[in-house]
């Protein structure tokens, strides 16, 4: 049950982050507070968008995503569950391998690091990280679904 309530409030933080990006670059959110000039780049860059959409829109998406399942996870008939868990942990590892890309990206393509972009890594990390840790938990999961 901890680690579905630490995916849940890092979800939260992390979908606070991508919505802080997000209305960035639709134009509602004003200037980047970032100190070193690295977001604006990223933010800037072609990169910043995939298929048209705005990479912060997919990390939101994907924040609320990670964050529904988490607490539907906590309700009382799916503490039990080990579907919520996998799912979870299908979820975070999306994330991550969708972190790590634009990580390199940013490192090697665009030559720039943005402060948010790695508060965001950090934070889908550590979801992946918890959720890791709750599949192998045993005790009380059952294999019924």
């Amino acid at each position: 049950m901890r680690n579905r309530q630490a995916i849940a409030l890092l979800a939260l933080v992390g979908f606070f982050l991508a919505l802080y990006l997000w209305l960035h670059q639709i134009g509602v959110g004003g200037e980047l507070k970032c100190g070193t000039g690295g977001c604006d780049t990223v933010q800037a860059s072609r990169w910043a968008r995939v298929l048209g959409i705005p990479v912060a829109a997919y990390g939101v998406v994907g924040y609320a995503a990670i964050l529904a399942v988490a607490l539907a996870a906590l309700q009382p008939a799916a503490l039990e569950r080990r579907r919520p868990a996998l799912l979870l942990a299908a979820l975070a590892t999306g994330g991550v391998l969708f972190s790590a890309w634009l990580t390199y990206l940013e490192l090697f393509v665009i030559h720039a690091i943005c402060r948010w972009c790695v508060g965001s890594a950090v934070t889908i990390t550590a979801i992946w990280l918890v959720a890791l840790a709750g599949l192998r938990r045993k005790d009380g999961l059952t294999e019924r679904g």
